[in-house]
Parts: C-alpha cells; sequence; structure tokens
C-alpha cells in the first residue's frame, strides 16, 4: 500500500477539488495502485491463495463446485471423499450404471458422453465394488426366546413346547453407567423367533416388529431386527454429534475401547434410524417454542451439497429447536403463526420486522458502530462514535433499572437525547457517502421500536447471546462435515440436535432419553414424552 491509514484520513473530497491537476494525477496513480492491490486481497479464497478453506463463503462455495462441475474430469479426480462428511448415501442403494452400447455405424451420443465426464464420483461404495459381511464374533451375555401366541388363523393359544425356531439375531447393547457403579459394560443378546404349528394346520410365527419410521422419511424403516441396541445408538448419536467425531473416528473409538468392529453403513443407518424414530417429538417441540414468553432466534448458513440453506434456532423456555431452511419468512410463519405471543429477540434480518413484539439485539448494533469508529471517513467515523456513546449510557442505565426501580421511566428520561439522535440517522440515512454508516443508520430508523423497546421494559436481554450460543457448537460441525448431502440427512441432523440441546437445557440426558425413543418405536409403540426439567415434576 502507497498510502497509509494516516494519510487517508487527511484526504477529503474538498481537498482532492482543489488540487493542482499534476498532483492530482500523482495522488491518482498512488490510489489506483492501492485499489488494485485491496481488490486482489478481497479475491482471495482458499484456491487462489493460502487462505483455509473454512474462510470461504457458503455462497462462494457453492460457485465454486458449479464451475468446477462443468470442468471435465477424469474419476480418480474425484476419489477423496472427506471423512467428515454427515451421511452418505447407502451402499445397498446405488444401482448399477448402465453401459451405453458401443454402435459405430450411427451417430455417437456426444452429449451423454459429456454428462458422464462432468458428473463427479459419488460419495460410498461404488458400483461393481466387492462387499463384505460380518465377521467379528461376540460371546453371548443373554437369550431372548420369542413364542407366537395366538393362531393367526382361529385365534386358539398356541403351546411354545410345539414350538420351533425359524430364525435368529443378535443385539449389541449397553449397559448405563451407575454413579456407584461407574463403567459401561457391552452386552450381546441372541434373540431367536419361533413358528408354530396350529391344530387347525395353520404355521403361526412370531416376527421382529418392522414399520415406516415416519411420512416424512418413508425410506427409513425401524425395526427390531438390529445389531446396534438403543443404549448403543445413542452413543453413536453422541459420539456424532455432541463430540462432532467422523465416521471413521466412530469406528477407531468404538474398536479401540469397546472392541467393537462396525462397518460406515451400519454406523449411518444408525444415525438415520435414531433421527426418524424420533421425529414425532416436533409437535411437542413447536409447541414449547410457541408457549414461550421470551424467544431468541438466530440463522446461520448451512449447506446441503450444493444448495444454500441456513440452520434456524430457536430457544425457548426450556426449548432449544434446531430447522434447516431458506432464510425467508415462510419458516419464521409455519412455525411461530399467530400462536405465539411472547417477545421475540433477533438481528435485524428483514423477516423478523413483521412481528411486533420484537426486540433487536445491541450487540450486532455495537459491532456495527465499532467499525464506523475506526473507518476511514471523517463523518463515518463521528456518526459512529455518537451511535457507541448512546448505546452505551443507555446499557448502564438499563442494569441500573434492572438494580432498583427509577423515578422516571427511561424512554422519558432519555428522551431528548433519542430525539436528537433519531434526527442524526435520518440526516445521515439521506446524505451519507459512505455506505456502511449510511445502512447502519437507515436500519436504526427501520428498527427503532424494536431497538429502544429494552427501555420500557429494562427486565427484558438486550443482546441475542442464547441463540447464538445455541448455534456455536453445531457452527464448529459445519466446518468439519460442510454440511449435509440429502433431504434425510438435513431432517435427520436437525431433530437430533433440537433433542439433545432441549434435554440438555433441562438437565436432563438426552441419551437415556434417545435409547428409550428407540427401544419404543422400534417395539410399535408411540413416542414417550420429552423428559420436563429437573425440579419441575
Amino acid at each position: 500500500m502507497r498510502l497509509s491509514d494516516h494519510d487517508l484520513l487527511q484526504l477529503t473530497e474538498e481537498e482532492l477539488l482543489e488540487l493542482p491537476e499534476e498532483v492530482l494525477r500523482r495522488l491518482s496513480v498512488k490510489l489506483l495502485y492501492d485499489l488494485k492491490e485491496a481488490r486482489e486481497r478481497l479475491r482471495q479464497t482458499s484456491r487462489n491463495s493460502s487462505r483455509p478453506p473454512s474462510s470461504d463463503l457458503p455462497w462462494d462455495k457453492a460457485v465454486a463446485d458449479e464451475e468446477n462441475s462443468q470442468c471435465p474430469s477424469k474419476p480418480d479426480d474425484c476419489a477423496g471423499v472427506d471423512e467428515h462428511t454427515i451421511d452418505t448415501d447407502e451402499a445397498s442403494k446405488i444401482e448399477a450404471e448402465k453401459k451405453t452400447p458401443d454402435n459405430t455405424d450411427g451417430p455417437q451420443p456426444t452429449k451423454e458422453l459429456e454428462d458422464e465426464a462432468n458428473n463427479k464420483r459419488k460419495p460410498g461404495k461404488q458400483p461393481g465394488a466387492p462387499g463384505y459381511g460380518r465377521e467379528q464374533k461376540i460371546a453371548l451375555t443373554a437369550e431372548e426366546h420369542h413364542y407366537p401366541a395366538d393362531c393367526a388363523r382361529c385365534d386358539r393359544e398356541l403351546k411354545q413346547a410345539a414350538a420351533k425356531a425359524y430364525t435368529a439375531f443378535e443385539t449389541v447393547d449397553l449397559e448405563w453407567a451407575d454413579p456407584k457403579k461407574p463403567g459401561i459394560r457391552l452386552t450381546n443378546t441372541k434373540h431367536t423367533y419361533y413358528e408354530t404349528v396350529c391344530e387347525c394346520g395353520h404355521c403361526t410365527q412370531q416376527a421382529p416388529h418392522r414399520q415406516v419410521s415416519h411420512p416424512l422419511t418413508p425410506n427409513i424403516l425401524l425395526s427390531e431386527w438390529r445389531l446396534v441396541g438403543p443404549g448403543l445408538a445413542a452413543l453413536i448419536v453422541c459420539l456424532a454429534y455432541r463430540m462432532r467425531l467422523s465416521r471413521a473416528r466412530i469406528q477407531e473409538f468404538l474398536s479401540d475401547w469397546l472392541g467393537l468392529e462396525i462397518s460406515v453403513g451400519t454406523l449411518h443407518a444408525t444415525l438415520h434410524e435414531s433421527g426418524a424414530a424420533v421425529l414425532p417429538v416436533e409437535d411437542e417441540l413447536v409447541e414449547a417454542v410457541q408457549s414461550s414468553g421470551l424467544l431468541h432466534v438466530d440463522e446461520t448458513s448451512w449447506r446441503e451439497m450444493n444448495t444454500l440453506l441456513w440452520l434456524w434456532v430457536f430457544c425457548g423456555q426450556g426449548v432449544v429447536v434446531y430447522w434447516i431452511a431458506s432464510r425467508g419468512s415462510e419458516l419464521l410463519i409455519n412455525v411461530l403463526g399467530s400462536a405465539f405471543q411472547g417477545w421475540l429477540m433477533s438481528d435485524g434480518w428483514q423477516v423478523y420486522r413483521y412481528y411486533r413484539k420484537r426486540l433487536r439485539c445491541w450487540a450486532h448494533l455495537i459491532r456495527k458502530a465499532e467499525g464506523l469508529k475506526d473507518s476511514l471517513d471523517i463523518t463515518a467515523r463521528l456518526f459512529g462514535e455518537q451511535t457507541l456513546l448512546l448505546l452505551n449510557a443507555l446499557i448502564k442505565a438499563v442494569y441500573a433499572a434492572r438494580e432498583r426501580p427509577l423515578d422516571q421511566a427511561l424512554p422519558t428520561i432519555y428522551q431528548g437525547a433519542l430525539s436528537d439522535y433519531r434526527c442524526l440517522c435520518e440526516a445521515m440515512s439521506a446524505s451519507a457517502t459512505h455506505a456502511k454508516a449510511r445502512a447502519l443508520a437507515g436500519e436504526m430508523l427501520n428498527d427503532w421500536d424494536a431497538i429502544f423497546q429494552v427501555l420500557a421494559h429494562p427486565h427484558l436481554p438486550l443482546t441475542n447471546n442464547e441463540a447464538e450460543q445455541a448455534l456455536r457448537h453445531w457452527v464448529i460441525l459445519r466446518s468439519l462435515c460442510h454440511g449435509t448431502r440429502t433431504e434425510d440427512g438435513t431432517r435427520i441432523l436437525a431433530i437430533l440436535i433440537s433433542v439433545i440441546e432441549t434435554c440438555r437445557v433441562r438437565h436432563q440426558s438426552p441419551w437415556i432419553y434417545l435409547a428409550e425413543v428407540i427401544r419404543q418405536r422400534r417395539a410399535g409403540f408411540s413416542v414417550p414424552r420429552l423428559p420436563s426439567a429437573k425440579g419441575a415434576e
């Protein structure tokens, strides 16, 4: 850079217009070099510089993926698959690719060949790859026998002595730790199913229960015939989402610490079945959100393959719910509707403005004002300083009002200061040349009532920290896994992390509850209600 910040602070539009032509030309050359260098820095990404991939903006990643997909590449170029990916296509559902017949006499299918060359290899097991079965043998710790009780044809009671085993499977589970007896222990139970021939001649079989998990996930089945038991399934969910481990790291943990060998496909199926089993809890979560007196809402970007979506969080009284959807108002309207009558704390995103009982996060405004305070534009810098002075004074007044009642309401005490600041915002919004200063002034005017609502209700929060902290853990997960790949994976992630965080804010174990949900749902029963907050029973 040829001009320093100190130099730029001394330059104004009036001075530039009064400079001699030769001096202005030399200064313009310096500014041109600095502008080109600044633009080059702005265009730096992980593809053309040493910046890490996590620094790329989500929408820039989607554009880069589209550009790469337009360039022909060999299948081997895409052989490396990120091991942190949240969900992968099940190997059993990948169909064999159809080969195009060789026809040299007719026209060559050039378009199909180009499309095939442009398509990247799908993650997971590839068509034609050899399969393998489970080889590990685990000693049995228990056996359970399942007999048919009545004849399916004549309803006659059947005797167990006449039954004959026709199938069996083993389920590996774990026993929960007891504070008096710490540690976890694996169990391996053999389930044997029997069939009985009735006197009427009909053969009745006792079969493991199977059912479609949920209308939203028709491809995910719930079944008692599972290698992974409910407790072990809850542990896998914990490792994948709470501990943010990849599938390979979960395999490593289970092998090293529990001596259990489980394939990536089984881990994937277990996570999806666990999420599908708990999906009916969503209605109870929505009711808890709508009945909250104060709701913190925030959103952050999330990718589903190459589609840019947003991870929303709703933090209410004893409830934390996540959804992954677009950034429009549709989700907000569907969740809150007309049933929610409490206060809504949010940032300045425009979709929140339709709600009247709304609060604005002051932390966002203070950060923007701090940015203007460091600006090289003198007018913008003064506006940022005045904004910070007013907001900091009001914050001290709100804290003081919380400690002891005041003789006058805060809106009355600061009526003059607020009126002067509003006039300043109107002037900056109309005539400021600095884009960010003009934008902050417009934001203050658009959300004026929501921003200063807290002066009339000092007990309400000043920031949206609760929602931002609820997102932080999953933002780290996003940087590791780069989002989800399918609609099922997106839906499963959202409901599982909602249950995990809701149980945690209620000081209940999400893993015991999740294991019980899986056990009940596999057996065909309805989903248990979420545990109440500890001490509220």
